[in-house]
């Protein structure tokens, strides 16, 4: 399930790619798959250890049909001082990550010191409508009442602001994942914790349909995702590229 669109993105083989906030390494996976030489970084020391496997494991069963210079590895960092050379990467995937940075300046500012000029960048990040409808519902879902929970939420204006700020160009933008924020709302109103409620088992299955592309479910799951994106989309995904000047 990727947020990040790959045309725009444009990971060509022999990129390096940073995916910072990698989380499970869904992006980092993808670009690592298309020839990428991937970064995958993370606060989480637990998150990256599977990472690490996983590239091993897609080295191992796919050395035959990776291109060129594909390959992958995990570091542990912070955001706000990563731990590279100033313009390391071609292309820099910041994925669900600023939200919980309370100085996300200093992340944005490291975001472009380390990118190439010419790179390419895209932010990812909850989209304004539905953060305010969970915001609304419940407290078990933001900070500072739950530990590493959001800690603010953007608006796309909000974000082209804080990349000019930090010297990168904004370009294209979309949102992406709607059918996930009516499921989100609805673990905020019966409580964020409660997998278990009969509604949210459901619903589940629904984003299970989607996500496996099980026929004939799938098809009409895609077809809302892509009419409602516009509209209740849960991420905000901005494009920004690095002057060569």
């Amino acid at each position: 399930m990727l947020t990040v669109r790959y045309d725009r993105l444009r990971v060509q083989p022999g990129d390096r790619v940073l995916d910072l906030g990698c989380g499970f390494g869904r992006h980092a996976f993808e670009s690592m798959r298309r020839g990428g030489n991937v970064v995958a970084c993370d606060f989480s020391l637990g998150e990256l250890k599977d990472v690490a496997g996983m590239f091993k494991a897609i080295a191992a069963e796919e050395d035959a049909t990776l291109p060129a210079g594909a390959g992958g590895s995990a570091t542990n960092g912070d955001a706000t001082r990563l731990p590279f050379a100033d313009g390391s990467f071609d292309r820099i995937i910041a994925s669900e990550v600023l939200e919980h940075i309370p100085d996300d300046g200093a992340a944005f500012a490291e975001l472009a010191r380390v990118l190439k000029p010419g790179g390419t960048l895209a932010v990812t990040v909850p989209a304004w409508l539905s953060e305010r409808v969970c915001w609304a519902l419940t407290d078990e879902y933001h900070a500072p009442f739950v530990e590493g929970g959001h800690v603010r939420i953007y608006t796309e204006p909000g974000i082209r602001a804080k990349l000019r700020a930090a010297g990168l160009q904004p370009g294209g933008a979309h949102h992406a994942h709607s059918l996930h924020a009516p499921y989100w709302w609805l673990k905020c109103a019966v409580g964020v914790k409660n997998d278990d409620h009969p509604l949210v088992r459901a619903y589940h299955e629904v984003l299970l349909w989607d996500i496996a592309g099980r026929r004939p479910h799938s098809r009409l799951t895609k077809l809302f995702d892509r009419l409602a994106n516009p509209l209740i989309g849960k991420s905000l995904v901005v494009y920004a590229t690095k002057g060569t000047g």
